[in-house]
C-alpha cells in the first residue's frame, strides 16, 4: 500500500476534490467530475508531476442504483472498506464544528502508473472512534445529506485536509482546488496568512488576500446553479464560528450566502474553465474574473479496449505516454480496425445480457446514451416523437442502450428515469432498447468501447466540457451530439462525427430532436448500413483528430507549463 516517505521531500501541489474516482472498488465517486479527478491521478504519476491529492473516503459512496418494476429509480448505500485498498496513517486533525472537535484521519493510497511511477491520494475520514456518532457519518455519504451536512464535509475536505497535509510534513506551495467543495481551505490558508500580532496592537492583524491568491488555482466544472453550493450565512456561523470576519467572508463570498464557487474564485489567482466555450460562459456569469480554458482530456490507458490498446501498441508503443501519436490513426488497417471494433462490441453485447438485457445483435448499430441524468441533459430528447422514431426504426432497424443515475434529491431526474422506462416498454418492432442500472466505472469502460454512436443531447451552454464522448473516440466511436463543450471544439461535421444543430442556432427541444432524426434517418444509420468502408474512415478521423489531443496527457502538460510549474 505504499509509505508516504518517497513523496514528502518532491510534492509541492495539492489537488483537492471532493470525489475522486480511483478504482471501481473504491466507491468514493459520484460521476464525470470524480472520474476526471482520477484520470488526473492517473496522469499526474504517468508524467511525474509533483501532486499530492485529497478528497474524502464517502465509506457508503454515492449510492447503488436499483430500478423497481414501476422504473423508479431506488438508492441504497454502496459500503466499500477503506482498509482492503487504503493504508490508515498515523495522523490526526481536529477541525471545529459546532463548536466541537471534530477530528480527521487520512488513508493512503498510492496510485502506481504502467512505468511503475506513482502518486499519493489521502481520503479524509472521520469515523473515528474520538468523534461524536454523528460526527463519524460526516464522512460516509457522498453528497449525502441536508445543507449543514453538506457543509460539514467540505469543512472535512477544505480545513481538514490542509492541516493534515502540514501535520504529515508536507510544504505545499501550490493549491488546487477542483470545484467549489474545496474553497474552505483557501480560508484556512487565509487565516494562516496573518502576520504575528505585535505586542500591545487591537485587534488581529490582517489577512493577506493577494498572498492566498498567488498560490491557489481554481478549476469550475459546472454552469449549472443547483451544482454550486451556497449556504446561508446563519448556518454557516453555527458551523463554523469563529473561521473568518463576517464582514470579509461576505466581501469574499458574496452578500446573498456564502458562495461557494464565488469564494473560490475570490481567493484564486488562476481561474479555468473545462473548455473554451465554459470560460466564456463563467466570465459572463461573474463579470471581471479572467476565466482561463483547459479543455479536459481522458487517461488513454484507462478508456482504451484492450483490443485498440494492442493495435496501438503496435504501431506506436509510446502512445500511452505520448497520445499524439494517435494523429498517425489513418495508416491503420480497416480491417484490424473493425476486427478490435467487433471485439469490443461483443463485451457490449455480453455485458448487456448478463445484466439481465436481451441479446443484442451484432450487425445492427448500437447508440449509447450514458450520463447523469438530470433535466439539462435531456435524457428523453430521442424519444420525443415516438411515431418518427418508429418510422425511422423500420427503414433502419438499431439498437438503443442507456445507463446514468439522477441525485436523490433531483426529481425531475429521477422522474426522467422512470419515464424512460414507460418508453423503453412500448418501443416498436425493430428498435431495441435497454436501461442498466447503477452506472459506474467498469460498466462505462464497456459502454464507451462497444457503442456504435455515442450520443450527447445537452441543452447548450450547460455541457461544461463532457468527457464520455473522448472515451468513445478513442475506440473509435462516432460522437452524434449537440454543438457543446468540448464537442464545439472537436466536431469536423461529417468527418469524425455530426453535429445536432449549430452552434447559436435553434436550441429549443423541438429542432434539436427534429435535426437528430433527420440525421439518424438520412445520414448516420443509412451510412452504417450501406457504406461500411467509409465509416471506417470516420472511425480513423475520430482516432486522429479526437483521441490524439483531447487526453489527460495534453490537459496535465497544460496545467502543469501554464500554472503548476511557472
Amino acid at each position: 500500500m505504499g509509505s508516504l516517505r518517497p513523496f514528502l521531500a518532491r510534492t509541492h501541489i495539492a489537488y483537492f476534490t471532493m470525489e475522486m474516482a480511483i478504482r471501481p472498488e473504491v466507491h468514493s465517486y459520484a460521476g464525470g467530475l470524480g472520474v476526471l479527478a482520477g484520470d488526473t491521478a492517473r496522469t499526474c504519476a504517468d508524467l511525474e508531476l509533483p501532486v499530492v491529492f485529497v478528497t474524502l473516503v464517502s465509506r457508503a459512496g454515492y449510492f447503488r442504483q436499483v430500478i423497481d418494476a414501476q422504473g423508479r429509480q431506488l438508492e441504497q448505500p454502496d459500503w466499500w472498506q477503506p482498509g482492503q485498498w487504503c493504508q490508515a496513517l498515523d495522523a490526526m486533525v481536529a477541525v471545529a464544528i459546532e463548536g466541537r472537535a471534530v477530528w480527521v484521519r487520512p488513508w493512503l493510497y498510492v496510485h502506481r502508473g504502467d512505468g511503475g511511477r506513482e502518486v499519493p491520494i489521502l481520503l479524509l475520514d472521520t469515523d473515528l472512534d474520538q468523534n461524536a456518532p454523528d460526527d463519524r457519518e460526516i464522512t460516509h455519504y457522498l453528497y449525502g445529506g441536508d445543507e449543514a451536512y453538506r457543509l460539514k464535509q467540505e469543512a472535512v475536505l477544505g480545513l481538514g485536509g490542509t492541516r493534515l497535509l502540514r501535520a504529515l510534513g508536507f510544504r505545499i506551495r501550490t493549491w488546487h482546488l477542483n470545484e467549489g467543495h474545496a474553497a474552505l481551505l483557501a480560508l484556512e490558508l487565509l487565516e494562516r496568512s496573518r502576520p504575528a500580532p505585535r505586542d500591545g496592537a487591537a485587534g488581529a492583524p490582517p489577512c493577506d488576500v493577494a498572498a492566498v491568491r498567488a498560490r491557489c488555482l481554481f478549476t469550475t466544472h459546472t454552469p449549472v446553479d443547483a451544482a454550486q453550493d451556497r449556504f446561508p450565512y446563519p448556518l454557516f456561523e453555527r458551523l463554523l464560528p469563529d473561521l473568518i470576519e463576517p464582514a470579509l467572508l461576505r466581501e469574499l463570498a458574496g452578500s446573498g450566502g456564502v458562495n461557494m464557487t464565488q469564494l473560490a474564485l475570490s481567493l484564486s489567482g488562476w481561474v479555468n474553465g473545462v473548455s473554451a466555450r465554459h470560460a466564456r460562459t463563467t466570465e459572463q456569469r461573474y463579470p471581471g474574473r479572467r476565466v482561463h480554458a483547459i479543455t479536459n482530456g481522458v487517461h488513454v490507458g484507462t478508456w482504451t479496449h484492450e483490443a485498440f490498446a494492442r493495435l496501438y501498441r503496435a504501431h506506436w508503443p509510446q502512445w500511452q505516454h505520448e497520445p499524439e501519436l494517435l494523429a498517425r490513426a489513418g495508416q491503420l488497417d480497416d480491417g484490424e480496425l473493425w476486427r478490435c471494433h467487433e471485439a469490443a462490441k461483443q463485451a457490449l453485447i455480453e455485458r448487456v445480457h448478463g445484466l439481465g438485457g436481451p441479446r443484442l445483435d451484432p450487425e445492427r448499430p448500437i447508440l449509447v446514451i450514458a450520463r447523469r441524468m438530470t433535466a439539462y441533459k435531456r435524457p428523453l430528447l430521442l424519444f420525443s416523437d415516438r411515431d418518427r422514431l418508429a418510422a425511422i426504426a423500420a427503414r433502419h432497424p438499431f439498437q438503443v442502450v442507456i445507463a446514468g443515475k439522477a441525485h436523490p434529491r433531483d426529481e425531475g431526474g429521477k422522474d426522467a428515469i422512470r419515464h424512460l422506462h414507460e418508453v423503453l416498454r412500448a418501443l416498436p418492432p425493430g428498435l431495441d432498447a435497454v436501461f442498466l442500472p447503477n452506472h459506474e466505472i467498469d460498466l462505462a469502460k464497456t459502454l464507451v468501447a462497444g457503442a456504435d454512436v455515442w450520443l450527447n443531447t445537452p441543452l447548450p451552454p450547460m455541457e461544461a466540457s463532457g468527457t464520455s464522448g473522448m472515451k468513445a473516440a478513442l475506440n473509435g466511436v462516432l460522437n452524434l451530439s449537440v454543438l457543446d463543450g468540448w464537442w464545439l471544439e472537436a466536431c469536423a461535421d461529417g468527418i469524425n462525427g455530426w453535429a445536432i444543430g449549430t452552434d447559436g442556432g435553434n436550441d429549443a427541444p423541438q429542432a434539436h430532436a427534429a435535426e437528430l432524426y433527420r440525421l439518424l434517418d438520412e445520414v448516420v444509420l443509412p451510412l452504417y448500413a450501406h457504406d461500411r468502408a467509409r465509416w471506417r474512415t470516420m472511425m480513423k478521423e475520430a482516432i486522429r483528430t479526437i483521441a490524439s489531443y483531447f487526453n489527460s496527457q495534453r490537459m496535465m502538460r497544460r496545467y502543469a507549463s501554464e500554472v503548476y510549474l511557472r
